[in-house]
Parts: C-alpha cells; structure tokens; sequence
C-alpha cells in the first residue's frame, strides 16, 4: 500500500515557491500562508483531493462548559459573533455544493457530520429536516453516510428514535469515570456532566439503537488513571474508541505535572494499549493504535493524529462560511478562515487555499526536524494544529514529539516481536 505524499518526498520549502497569499486577518503564520505557493506545486504535478467529509457547524453554542475547550476557551473566538443556529437556506446551499462536489469529482460516498457547539441544541425536528434536505440533494450522486457528535447531555429516547430513524449515527464524548470526566466537562452552573451522559449512553448501548452507535470520544488526561478511564469507556461496549491529545501548540504548550515525567501523555496511552492489545480478544476499535500499526506495517491511516493521508475534510460554519478543520481554532483567530462561503462559492475553490494545500502533501509539510526523525512517515509530524508556533505558522514538530515517538516505538516494538515470534513459530 502507498502512503500518500511519499513519491518524490524531499522538497524542501524554499523549492515550494515564494509568498503567493497572506494569511486570513493578518494570521501570524507563514508557513503556509506565505510560503507555500499552490501553482508552483501544481507545476510539478501535484493534485489536491477531494473532499469527503463535510462537518456541518449545525449550532454554534453549547450546554457544557469543558475547561480544554478548543472553541471556547482558545484563541478563536469568532463563534459569538455567528449565529446560533444554522438556518434552512444555509444547509440547503451546504447541501448543493456537497452535491457538486461529488459530481464534479465522481464520489461514490461522503460523510456529513452534524457538530457544534452542540448539535443537539439544535432540536430533532430541525436536525431531521436537515439530513432529509442532504439525503434528497445527493441522492442519485453518491451515498450518504452522516453522523452527529454529541456531549450526550441532551440525548434521550425521543431524539435518539428520530435520529436513528433518520440513518445518522452517534458519537459521544466522554473522559472516563465520573470523578475524572467531571474534572474538565462540567455544566455552566459548575455541576458534572456524568451523569447525564452516562444516561445517553445506557440508552446508546441498548438493543433497540446499538446499530446507531458510532463511538466515543475521550480526550487523554494524564492526571488520570488510564486503565481506570478505559475500563469506564468500555463498560459502554463502544465500536470504537477516538483517544485524543488535548490541543495544544509551541505558543500555547501543554499543562504538564513536573512530576509526570517527560512524556506523561505517551505514558498514559502506552498503557492502555497494552491493555487493548494483550485482550484475549478486541474489545473495540481504538484508531490512533490501529493506525500507529497500519502505518507501521506500511498502510494509511484515517486520522488527523497520526500519519502522512491528505486530510480531505472541509467544515461549513453556522453563517455559511467555509472553513478549514476547526481545530485550528485553538491556534490564533482566524486560522480557520478561507474567505469562501457556501453561497458564494464550490468546495473546489478551497482545496486551493495554502493552509487546506498543507495538509494534502504529505511528507512535504514537514519540518526539518521531522524529515531526519525515523519514526516520520508514521508519526507524519503528528496533529497538525500542535505544530503551531507564532510568527512561524506550522512547519514544526508537533509539541506532543516526545510523547508520539515514545509511543510510536513501543506499539512497534511489541508488533514486531509478535511477528518475530510468529515466523519463529512457522520455520
């Protein structure tokens, strides 16, 4: 298998071409913004991909108030002036270019996922309207698949009938056993989140909506124990478990315990690996380990963590501004922006800008530092918002780069010795 971006991989950034266009209102940060110049990559062949997936702004404000919170609590804050909620003419024009996008570029299937804020603040009869409105403006195009991100707070039966009438599926987040979910997701008035959650997800689990479980989403504390937290997750029986990194950047490090060690997040997901890995059988599917192992072995992977795959994801705000993927938001204002909107303009019209053109190339993204690290093409400099540093934009390593190695090589360590023990075995 190919890893994206791996033919022809050593380009260095002064041959990418000189400053083309500068970055949305002012943005600290010249790489890509400034130095990454999109003819002169196209020049030697290069062509951007499609989109797949649309994450659909579909409420712009939230029922928690989690202290990490990359939306809320981060550099961007352009939420409070959008408005609250998507209106009808605004998804129905997201909803024609999705459509366009997947004539023009033949796709046989794309995913809409509904995120917020809260999504579900929206009400279930608008976010019923809402996916019949996608699924008859694509239907003929490509399939559809869609899914919602919630905290789970306002998850009960009636919405969760009709969004599994309606074919979407269900992530939820949640940081492990109460008192440490609590910790950081709390509600505005300062009480836990648990409970309510742990509601949602009885209900989530059950026979009668398990077909539309699609996962959780649990983001890495070392401060907290990790068999404890993964034994939580699991008492839920989840198809699939996304352990996240908080976002954090070289401007905005980490909040690290000065007596964790220096890698205290590697040391938290190593553990649970062994964990994962050593079960007799699989218990769920956890995608950074899974792709760590993919990409080990020479595959791809499928997430934003971890690797060298274009990211093809492209997000649409609440006013119907086309952005890039909102995680950025945690970086400086504005970084996000594309200038581009879903009345205005195609989805095409993006996939030219720098910043989306960064995140498609690969090996030719990376740092210095990164091109002369072993661990490269697994690691693919790691998550691209924590590359982030002030006045030099995003041509660094991640600031998590001891904790990924770290945890990159042991997954291999322990893959390749089973290998070693099973050939051993054959001969």
């Amino acid at each position: 298998m190919r890893i994206p971006g791996a033919v022809g991989l050593t380009v260095p950034a002064r041959d990418l071409g000189m400053p083309s266009t500068r970055g949305p209102e002012g943005a600290p940060a010249p790489w890509p913004d400034e130095l990454l110049d999109v003819a002169a990559l196209r020049a030697t062949g290069w062509r951007p991909t499609p989109f797949r997936d649309v994450v659909l702004k579909v409420h712009q404000r939230c029922n928690l108030a989690c202290d990490y919170c990359y939306v809320y609590e981060m550099a961007d804050q352009s939420w409070r002036t959008r408005p609250r909620a998507m209106e009808r003419q605004t998804w129905r024009a997201a909803a024609a270019r999705m459509a366009e996008h997947a004539r023009g570029h033949d796709l046989r299937a794309m995913r809409l996922i509904l995120h917020g804020g809260e999504p579900l603040l929206a009400g279930a009869d608008r976010l019923a309207a809402l996916v019949g409105d996608f699924r008859a403006s694509l239907e003929g195009h490509c399939r559809l698949d869609v899914q919602i991100q919630t905290n789970g707070v306002l998850l009960d039966e009636r919405m969760l009938g009709r969004l599994r009438d309606c074919g979407v599926t269900v992530g939820v987040s949640l940081d492990g056993a109460e008192a440490d979910n609590d910790r950081h997701r709390r509600l505005p008035d300062g009480r836990g989140s648990f409970t309510a959650v742990d509601r949602a997800l009885r209900l989530l689990s059950s026979p009668p909506y398990r077909s539309a479980f699609a996962g959780m989403l649990c983001t890495v504390d070392p401060g907290t124990d990790p068999l404890t937290c993964y034994e939580a997750l699991l008492a839920y029986t989840p198809p699939a478990i996304d352990l996240l990194l908080p976002h954090a950047n070289w401007s905005q490090p980490p909040v690290r315990d000065p007596h964790a060690g220096t890698t205290p997040h590697a040391d938290w997901l190593i553990a649970v690996f062994d964990r994962w890995y050593d079960a007799p059988r699989q218990e769920t599917s956890i995608r950074l380990f899974e792709d760590v192992i993919a990409l080990a072995l020479g595959g791809s992977g499928r997430s934003e963590q971890i690797g060298l795959s274009p990211v093809a994801v492209v997000v649409v705000e609440t006013d119907g501004e086309i952005e890039q993927a909102d995680s950025l938001k945690s970086t400086y204002p504005g970084a996000c922006a594309t200038g581009l909107t879903v009345f205005d303009d195609p989805f095409d019209a993006a996939l030219g800008r720098p910043g989306v053109v960064a995140r498609q190339i690969g090996v030719r993204a990376l740092s210095d530092t990164c091109h002369a690290c072993p661990v490269h093409t697994v690691c693919g400099g790691g998550h691209y918002a924590h590359r982030f540093r002030a006045g030099e934009g995003f041509r660094n390593p991640t600031v998590y780069c001891a904790d990924m190695v770290r945890l990159i090589r042991h997954v291999t360590a322990r893959v390749r010795a089973d290998l070693d023990d099973r050939l051993r075995s054959r001969a």
